[in-house]
């Protein structure tokens, strides 16, 4: 279980940079408490941009989904409410913060979590030897179930959560410990892969 509260984010986006002018179309915010989802945030987006047929191809979602949806500047305020100054956590975290930083800085606001960790990168430490780190085949790697759609903002935070969680639960066995700090894992993320037993072994070995 963790200490303190992580939110898990996952957007559903027109592209792959919002510098190259992609836009979020949906996203999906789980508020993550000891060993739990305790709260959600989801919402479809309206950036008042083309959805692409390939991301309509890939996601599920339409044109008319997104033209339908609350305005990016009534989504967005209300998501940086409710991630606040808790840890941000994503799978390929780099992905979902910079397009959470630049829809932000539009609106002429700015995200205030406290730490960022990529489940992705936290995976690779603490679970080696793995054939994919991608969403799906890991979370089966690791025994969880992929529920909902693959590629919608809320199964993938879902499965991003139950992959972060499990990432409590082993570590609690491995070293004896009854929580964890989410700073911790945000150290772990900055680790080179060959170092991490030795750090966590410093880090929590003590602890058990």
């Amino acid at each position: 279980m963790y200490l303190r509260p992580i939110v898990m984010l996952d957007f559903e986006t027109t592209g792959l940079s919002p510098a190259m002018g992609a836009r979020i179309t949906e996203v999906a915010a789980l508020r993550i408490e000891g060993g739990q989802v305790i709260d959600r945030f989801v919402s479809l987006v309206n950036c008042h941009v083309e959805v692409p047929a390939f991301i309509t191809s890939l996601t599920g979602i339409t044109q008319e989904m997104v033209d339908g949806a609350p305005c990016v500047s009534a989504v967005l305020p209300e998501l940086l409410r409710f991630i606040g100054r808790d840890t941000l956590a994503a799978h390929n975290a780099s992905f979902d913060e910079k397009f959470l930083r630049a829809e932000a800085r539009d609106l002429g606001l700015a995200p205030e979590h406290e730490r960022t960790v990529c489940s992705l990168k936290l995976s690779r430490r603490l679970f080696p030897g793995l054939p994919s780190y991608k969403l799906s085949p890991l979370s089966s790697s690791l025994g969880i179930r992929f529920k909902g759609t693959a590629h919608r903002a809320e199964a993938d935070a879902q499965v991003s959560a139950d992959v972060l969680i499990h990432a409590a639960a082993h570590l609690g066995r491995t070293y004896g410990v009854d929580g964890i700090d989410p700073a911790l894992l945000a150290r772990v993320n900055t680790i080179a892969a060959a170092k991490v037993p030795d750090f966590l072994r410093k880090e929590l070995g003590s602890r058990g």
